[in-house]
């Protein structure tokens, strides 16, 4: 599969492949998700304090490969015939092998995520992190870290597969906004490599 242009445009690489799955595929990838993850809402600690992730979550992934962010710490459920289904497909194009998946559940547009890198130390140097969609279409937006002019937004939509490489995760914030009007859901999954 040819490679689309890096959406950054300096510091970072960022790839939108749209259509990895077709139409069917991805809504019959999105009721299984809804019905057979173990979805959870957590307290996490912002600035301090604890506040209830606005979104459903959950840890999948190899067996001891636990993940630490904003002070909650996962232990991985066993990977589904899903998850791996997908996993397969994104690894032939990134080429590259994932360990685990965090999955997130945004209800409707008032669910949502801040803006942050994928940088904790399991995730070791320079993070490869393949981010598939299904549901409704939802605004991913970039920041860089230090040169406040530099912003990128895209929309992802059902069956896209979005490549961060490289050098992104230490220069460039995303994040998933509120929406309000949007009353549809939508399921992301996040597959990374735990290197400890």
């Amino acid at each position: 599969m040819e490679q689309p242009a890096n959406l950054l445009s300096r510091d970072g690489e960022v790839y939108l492949y749209s259509g990895i799955f077709n139409e069917q595929e991805s809504a019959a990838l999105y009721e299984d998700l809804i019905k057979n993850i173990a979805w959870k809402q957590e307290p996490i600690i912002i600035a301090g304090r604890e506040i209830m992730q606005p979104r459903l979550t959950a840890w999948y992934g190899d067996p001891q490969k636990r993940y630490s962010y904003s002070g909650i710490t996962m232990h991985p459920h066993l990977w589904t015939s899903e998850l791996l289904a997908i996993k397969y497909r994104i690894e032939q194009i990134a080429g590259y092998t994932f360990t685990s998946a965090l999955l997130n559940y945004y209800r409707d547009g008032n669910d949502s995520v801040g803006w942050h890198r994928d940088n904790e130390k399991e995730l070791g140097i320079n993070p490869v992190i393949g981010s598939v969609s299904f549901g409704t279409t939802r605004t991913f937006q970039l920041r860089h870290a230090k040169d406040k002019s530099l912003k990128e937004s895209v929309l992802l939509n059902s069956g896209s597969f979005l490549l961060m490489r490289g050098s992104t995760q230490h220069h460039w914030f995303h994040s998933i906004p509120k929406e309000v009007k949007i009353t549809q859901a939508r399921i992301n999954i996040t597959f990374r490599n735990i290197i400890t």
